[in-house]
C-alpha cells in the first residue's frame, strides 16, 4: 500500500529517538532528508542503512510530482527534517498536501518538536495557545506585532540566536515591558536553559549575555480586561 511516513527525528538528545521511528527508517525503501549530510550521522548512530536523498526548502516544489509517483509505484518514503517534526517550520507540508491529494496514505509518528517542552516549562498558560513558528524578518513584520498585540492566547515564536536581541525589543514595544515572556534556548542538549520574566528583564538578561543555540520564546497573551 502507497504510504509516506513522517518521522520526527531528537531535537538534541539522540535517547529522545523513538524505537518505533528506527524501525521505520530501517524498514522504508527511500529517506528524505532536510540535510544529508546532518541527518547522516543519526542515521550511521542507529545503524540504519537506508538510502536517502535531499528534501529541503529550496527543491520540495520541483521534486514533489516525482515524489508522487515514486511512492504511488509503490517506493515507501519517510520523511525526517534536521530534527524536530517534519513540517513544523520546517520542510514537509508541500508532500504531505500532495500525498493526501493523490490518496496516499500518510502515517506520521509522534515524536520530538521543541515547541512543545518549551510551552510546558515556560509556566505561562497551555490550555490555549498559538504557534507563529518564524516572525516576518522585514516586510510585513510591523504590522503582524499590532495583529498579535490584540492576541490573549499564550503565543510560541521560533527565532534564531542573533535576532533575539532585536525580537524580544519588540516585544516590549508592541506588547508592554511587563509582558511575560519565557526563552528556552538548547532544549535537551547539554546547555539547556529557560529564562523567565517579564519582556524587559529577559531583554536586558540576553543583551548582557548574547545567545547561542536553537530558541524557542513563549509569550504571555494580552491580559484579559
Amino acid at each position: 500500500m502507497s504510504k509516506l511516513f513522517i518521522v520526527p527525528t531528537p531535537i538534541g538528545n539522540l535517547k529522545d529517538m523513538t524505537f518505533r521511528a528506527v524501525e521505520v527508517l530501517k524498514e522504508v525503501d527511500l529517506i528524505l532528508a532536510e540535510d544529508t549530510r546532518t541527518s547522516g550521522k543519526l542515521l550511521k548512530h542507529f545503524e540504519i542503512a537506508t538510502r536517502s536523498q535531499s528534501h529541503h526548502m529550496h527543491n520540495e516544489h520541483k521534486t514533489v510530482q516525482n515524489l508522487i509517483e515514486k511512492i504511488k509505484s509503490g517506493t515507501t518514503v519517510a520523511l525526517i527534517s534536521d530534527a524536530g517534526t517534519p513540517a513544523i517550520s520546517d520542510p514537509g507540508f508541500l508532500l504531505t498536501r500532495a500525498c493526501i491529494e493523490h490518496g496516499i496514505e500518510v502515517d506520521c509518528l509522534p515524536g520530538a518538536t521543541a515547541f512543545v517542552p518549551a510551552l510546558v516549562n515556560s509556566g505561562l498558560p497551555n490550555d490555549k495557545f498559538v504557534f507563529e513558528g518564524f516572525l516576518p524578518v522585514k516586510k510585513g513584520r510591523r504590522t503582524r506585532f499590532l495583529q498579535l498585540a490584540e492576541e490573549t492566547r499564550t503565543m510560541i515564536f521560533y527565532e534564531s540566536p542573533h535576532k533575539l536581541i532585536k525580537t524580544l525589543a519588540h516585544f516590549c514595544e508592541y506588547f508592554g515591558e511587563d509582558r511575560s515572556v519565557s526563552v528556552s534556548r538548547e532544549l535537551t542538549k547539554l546547555y539547556e536553559e529557560t529564562v523567565r520574566g517579564s519582556a524587559k528583564e529577559v531583554l536586558a538578561h540576553y543583551t548582557q549575555k548574547p545567545p547561542k543555540g536553537e530558541i524557542v520564546i513563549v509569550v504571555g497573551g494580552k491580559p484579559k480586561e
